[in-house]
């Protein structure tokens, strides 16, 4: 009896040693992904300068509470509840780095949270490598240094497809599953198709009638917390009225961006490792709808309204390492067998990735690949503009430079400027009408044109009274003196044309206005 319970102590000794690794494990595949995600965004997180929309961010939640409150009923109410979020982190120190500190923990938590759903979904193996690709993707990375809401938008979805995945499973999730959805929604509202993904995933899981009704609520109650938003940026749609309807072009972008890389071997790879990953079903039926329906269904709705960008689906990027890690696993299955040093040859064959595009992390780490650089244009604008030298925003959102970069702009009059952006409840200011800047450029002798690059295409015509006469006073009363581009603007100067000196004739050519 005795040899039998010293047996028995030993299979539950061995029992316990083996949970205790297993959850080592768990825990090492879960922290690894969310601790790389970390390395890799503080590399280069200074890139010394913040482009345009980051701009926003860093103006709008600098200003107060009631400030910010009054702009999102105006503009911008989609990313109402990131600038309050904003708000108190940029109160501790506002510089380029810690906008952007929130995007990378939000890319951290995603990558950690994608490793999480692979374990929950196929077991560590599949969780470790899905984490660890997510992590170096260059989509990751890219958005992981940028300060705008879709890094934690990310994390959102994952971490509500987490809980969902939970909720199937038996688990009591359904309320966190509600406010996890909603909130992520309130970040950016086209997260809302997430709920389209989980309703495909419920379908071909045959989940019975009270999941479904379960689902429903939770679906619904999200719904509600989002409604006064949905409301409120109907009003806005004319924001994203630039956007171009999207084409055969897209699709194969997010693909290319969604599959560890954009070309070569890599992404050959993934696409076949993916493939591979359709079979194991219980992955598939998560992934799959999570990673196609948001995009799809965006892209379609764009064909009558454009409303499409990539990084407004950025959050179906997690379920590209899913599939991947899936079939990853099968393979490694039916090739190597449980060989233990599988999951560290699966580590290292991602290593293998990233270093591939090592070259493409560099390069978005650099001011180059974002389309402007502000910090250069205040600097350029330091060394050129006299003290009292009236400067000309063309268009008005031109001011984006001298809002976040006010340093370089302390000498100029912004002639243009009846009331600036917090007093006004907008982004850039309330401009004068046409006639009073007409009368306020007649005192003027020397005119700094900061322009965008399309404002000097012959095709460019502005709907705005002043903003033509922007243009047409500068034509008809300045001639160009001194041209200077930097960090995708131009700096243009113009003196008083002599009395002497007749205007030419005919319509203004725009390149040279």
């Amino acid at each position: 009896m005795s040899q039998e319970r010293e047996t028995e102590t030993e299979k539950e000794t061995e029992t316990e040693t083996e949970a205790e690794a297993d959850g080592r494990f768990r825990a090492l595949a879960v922290g690894l992904p969310a601790a790389l995600v970390l390395a890799l965004g503080l590399w280069g997180i200074d890139r010394g300068g913040i482009w345009r929309d980051e701009a926003v961010t860093f103006q709008v939640a600098r200003r107060s509470v009631p400030e910010i409150w009054r702009l999102v009923h105006g503009v911008d109410a989609v990313h109402g509840l990131y600038y309050l979020l904003m708000h108190p982190v940029l109160a501790l120190r506002p510089d380029e780095v810690v906008l952007r500190l929130p995007s990378v923990c939000g890319a951290a938590a995603a990558a950690g949270l994608v490793a999480a759903l692979g374990i929950r979904l196929a077991g560590p193996r599949v969780g470790l490598w899905a984490g660890l690709m997510y992590a170096v993707t260059p989509l990751t990375g890219h958005y992981a240094q940028e300060g705008r809401s879709y890094a934690l938008v990310g994390a959102g979805v994952v971490g509500a497809t987490l809980l969902l995945v939970r909720a199937l499973d038996g688990g009591r999730t359904w309320l966190a599953y509600t406010g996890a959805v909603g909130v992520t929604c309130l970040l950016h509202e086209f997260a809302v198709l997430v709920l389209c993904a989980h309703a495909v995933t419920l379908a071909v899981s045959g989940v019975s009638r009270r999941t479904w009704a379960r689902w429903a609520g939770a679906a619904a109650g999200a719904g509600l917390i989002l409604l006064p938003l949905v409301l409120v940026s109907q009003a806005q749609a004319g924001q994203v009225e630039w956007l171009p309807t999207p084409g055969w072009g897209s699709a194969e972008r997010v693909l290319r961006g969604f599959v560890v890389g954009p070309k070569g071997v890599v992404f050959e790879t993934g696409v076949v490792l993916m493939l591979v990953g359709l079979a194991a079903r219980r992955v598939a039926a998560v992934a799959l709808p999570l990673m196609a329906i948001p995009p799809v269904l965006l892209m379609l709705v764009s064909q009558i309204r454009p409303m499409y960008d990539d990084r407004y689906v950025l959050y179906a990027l997690a379920g590209a390492p899913l599939l991947i890690a899936a079939g990853a696993d099968r393979l490694a299955d039916r090739i190597l067998g449980r060989v233990p040093y599988v999951p560290l040859a699966g580590a290292l064959a991602v290593l293998v990735a990233f270093l591939h595009h090592l070259p493409l992390h560099r390069q978005d780490r650099t001011p180059e690949r974002r389309p402007d650089n502000l910090a250069a244009v205040s600097a350029l604008a330091a060394g050129q503009i006299r003290r009292g030298d009236a400067v000309l925003f063309v268009p008005s959102i031109g001011r984006r430079a001298a809002v976040a970069y006010p340093e370089g702009f302390r000498h100029a009059r912004d002639i243009a400027l009846r009331a600036p952006g917090p007093a006004s409840g907008t982004l850039y200011g309330r401009e004068t009408d046409a006639d009073e800047l007409r009368r306020r450029l007649a005192r003027a002798d020397r005119v700094w044109v900061v322009a965008e690059p399309y404002t000097l295409r012959s095709d460019w015509r502005p709907r705005n009274p002043t903003e033509r006469a922007k243009i047409a006073a500068v034509w008809e009363d300045f001639v160009p003196c001194e041209q200077y581009v930097r960090g995708g603007v131009t700096l243009r100067l113009y003196e008083r044309r002599p009395a002497t000196v007749l205007p030419l004739t005919g319509p203004p050519r725009r390149e040279r206005w």
